[in-house]
């Protein structure tokens, strides 16, 4: 009697491979550890990038200076929104986001979760109050606001807000909240740099602080189990969305970058003496920078999600 053919002992199930599980799971999780580790090491190369060239180098200093001189154009029409955004950062905001952050991760039973939230929203925190102690900003680019103001604490604030909110929340609802706590964080950046309190690389600076705290604690999470349904639709269009962003953002910030570069071989290092339309452009093109930056860092942070 023939006896019927047996898959090997090992083989794949007719069951798992309907389902769809078929290589997720250990591999998936294998592979967004590398990527979480990936990104947090080009977090720290750029922020290294930004303090060689923007506080070390005397051209660096002047194309920052230009935009931070360039944000007090139109300020006094946006000073309304831009104090209240900056509003909402304060000592007592962030305790409650972690709070919160905790509260909900219990509630999910996501232990390890609560414990990141922490981790992330403390360590970045004080990473930025001790570099920014740490580091001096020579006077070599004819500074027009001396001292050195990088990273920015707003805007670490802000970030890892935007960071521990999109790490506690359920699976179906991360896409909204990464597109949400982006916004946020590039708002908060924004609006310290128009109320001329900050400078573009301190923004993107703090936003790479924050990015690579977060993405550095999702390592060890690379064998956590799925905590629901994954939403794939909404990730999808988020990624993309996000990813266009911070494409987007980032050359423009780039190609105004070029243009306020061929426009200082006349001045040398007299920033008043640059046309408004110069420093109206440093200005414009540092904040689409900033908005490529904290999408960027969104995009990372929900690809390395489960």
């Amino acid at each position: 009697m023939v006896q019927p053919l047996r898959p090997p002992t090992g083989a794949p199930s007719s069951t798992a491979m309907n389902s769809g599980r078929l290589g997720a799971g250990p591999s998936r999780g294998a592979t967004r550890w590398v990527w979480a580790l990936i990104g947090a090491v080009l977090a720290v190369a750029s922020f290294i990038g930004l303090e060689r060239t923007f506080i070390e180098s005397a051209r660096g200093q002047i194309i920052d200076e230009s935009a931070l001189i360039g944000s007090t154009r139109g300020k006094a029409s946006l000073e309304g929104i831009t104090q209240f955004v900056v509003g909402i950062v304060s000592v007592r905001f962030l305790i409650a986001v972690v709070v919160v952050a905790v509260v909900v991760a219990l509630v999910r039973k996501q232990w390890g979760d609560a414990a990141r939230a922490v981790v992330i929203v403390a360590g970045a925190n004080l990473t930025t109050q001790i570099l920014k102690e740490m580091i001096e900003r020579p006077e070599i680019g004819g500074a027009w606001a001396p001292g050195n103001s990088l990273p920015s604490g707003h805007t670490t604030v802000a970030a890892s807000a935007a960071a521990v909110a999109l790490l506690v929340a359920p699976r179906a609802a991360r896409p909204i909240v990464a597109i949400i706590g982006a916004i946020y964080a590039a708002a908060t950046g924004i609006a310290t740099m128009s109320l001329g309190w900050h400078r573009p690389s301190d923004v993107i600076a703090a936003i790479a602080v924050v990015t690579a705290w977060t993405l550095l604690v999702m390592v060890p999470s690379r064998g956590r189990p799925a905590d629901g349904p994954s939403g794939t639709a909404g990730r999808v269009v988020s990624t993309w969305l996000l990813g266009i962003a911070a494409v987007v953002g980032i050359a423009v910030g780039v190609l105004s970058l070029l243009g306020v570069m061929s426009q200082l071989n006349g001045v040398g290092q007299d920033v008043d003496l640059l046309s408004s339309g110069t420093l109206t452009l440093a200005y414009v093109g540092s904040a689409a920078t900033v908005v490529g930056a904290a999408s960027a860092s969104a995009w990372a942070q929900i690809l390395a999600r489960r």
